[in-house]
């Protein structure tokens, strides 16, 4: 037997949602019942205030990393405020 359950949610928040769920293959509802049913056999609920890399920071960190490997790209280390000074005027 079904029963509905009333969230309230900000409308774009409920849009985009729906959006990348059918864009999965899934309905919004399908969605929050698989959910549900993971809350359920795991009694956990899992929060994170860690930032998760956007896909275009890890492609640049990606490029960063293929010029470190190859020595491409890198500025010498600078301990000083002298030693700044003296490789910018040198550029």
């Amino acid at each position: 037997m079904s029963t509905v359950i009333n969230v309230k949610t900000e409308k774009e928040i409920k849009e985009k949602a729906r959006k990348i769920a059918k864009e999965m293959g899934f309905s919004l509802s399908s969605l929050i019942n698989a959910y549900l049913r993971h809350f359920l056999r795991s009694k956990e609920v899992y929060f994170s205030l860690a930032p998760k890399m956007s896909p275009e920071l890890e492609e640049l960190l990606g490029r960063v990393e293929f010029d470190i490997q190859r020595k491409r790209n890198l500025s010498k280390a600078i301990s000083s405020k002298a030693e700044l000074g003296k490789y910018l005027r040198s550029l």
